[in-house]
């Protein structure tokens, strides 16, 4: 057995892109920084190639983060035609684009304090429960404004939403015309804002309805490709889809925390998607563990110096 190609020495200089930086950690090709490197290619490919339909999965709270900015970026650059979202980050980012901010905290702080205080805590990341008063009030007032066109599939009802916002990741999605799906809205302050409407009025939405909506965008898809920020229900989501068709995935990227030994979604090798055919066998695909507020900035920004855009 040969060796492969000399690892190769990251020399850092002053005003170095994030490109050139990219492409050193591809040179010395190592681990994780090496699995980036090969992401930045197989995302670029991805986006370069015209007959790819691009879906992008957001699980986890990517918003309050500050990493919902690069999202909306992309939908905006013609980037993205398929948006599955966790509900954690459209309700964020809808209160963010309601004025409310997110602001940094401390990991370390007394929690009951924070109760007391009335700030919830995501980690280091505080957000002040006047905010969700505020997301209360606008979630209800659509609601009602949207009740006469009921029955609603949840992908109509965020585009109606995107459209009266004035920026953020769903306002960017109606303006684009890309569709923003949500399977698991239940699963969030936005599905608790319905449940409170549905208490006094009738259920405008059809939890099941945007499956065909999906579908027939798989079925009409040349090719598909995808980036999966995190796991859960929006990378299950997006994988299954093609389930239904003779195709599969021709590229994905994965950036997750988890591990793939522990048998959860979230971890699991895009590999291990090649046997349920979620995924081609020549696909090209990859997936980089760690932190995704340090993987997805890096590899998006890297790409898009690459494409000029």
């Amino acid at each position: 057995m040969e060796c492969g190609e000399s690892v190769e020495q990251i020399v850092l200089r002053p005003k170095m892109t994030v490109g050139e930086l990219v492409a050193a950690m591809g040179r010395a090709g190592a681990y994780n920084g090496g699995a980036l490197a090969r992401a930045a290619d197989i995302y670029e490919a991805m986006l370069r190639d015209k007959a790819v339909t691009r879906f992008v999965g957001l699980a986890g709270a990517m918003v309050p983060a500050g990493m919902g900015r690069i999202v909306s970026d992309l939908i905006d650059a013609g980037f993205v035609d398929v948006l599955v979202s966790t509900g954690a980050n459209l309700t964020h980012d809808i209160i963010e684009a309601l004025g409310c901010r997110h602001y940094h905290g401390t990991a370390s702080c007394s929690d009951v304090a924070l109760r007391d205080a009335e700030i919830n805590r995501i980690y280091d990341v505080f957000l002040p429960n006047e905010s969700f008063i505020r997301f209360e009030e606008f979630m209800q007032e659509r609601f009602g404004d949207l009740a006469p066109q009921a029955p609603l599939t949840v992908r109509k009802f965020l585009a109606e939403v995107g459209a009266s916002l004035p920026s953020g990741i769903l306002a960017s999605a109606a303006r684009n015309g890309v569709p923003v799906f949500c399977p698991a809205l239940a699963d969030s302050m936005a599905g608790l804002q319905y449940w409170l409407y549905t208490q006094t009025h009738r259920p405008i939405l059809d939890a099941f309805g945007d499956m065909q909506d999906l579908l027939s965008l798989c079925f009409s898809a040349e090719s598909a490709g995808a980036l999966l920020v995190g796991g859960g229900v929006p990378k299950n989501y997006i994988l299954q889809s093609m389930l239904m068709t003779p195709k599969g995935f021709d590229y994905a990227v994965q950036l997750t925390g988890d591990r793939p030994d522990l048998g959860g979604l979230s971890g699991a090798t895009l590999d291990e998607a090649r046997s349920w055919g979620k995924i081609t066998a020549s696909a090209r695909a990859v997936t980089v563990y760690g932190d995704a507020t340090i993987t997805l900035p890096l590899l998006v920004a890297a790409v898009r110096e690459r494409l000029g855009v």
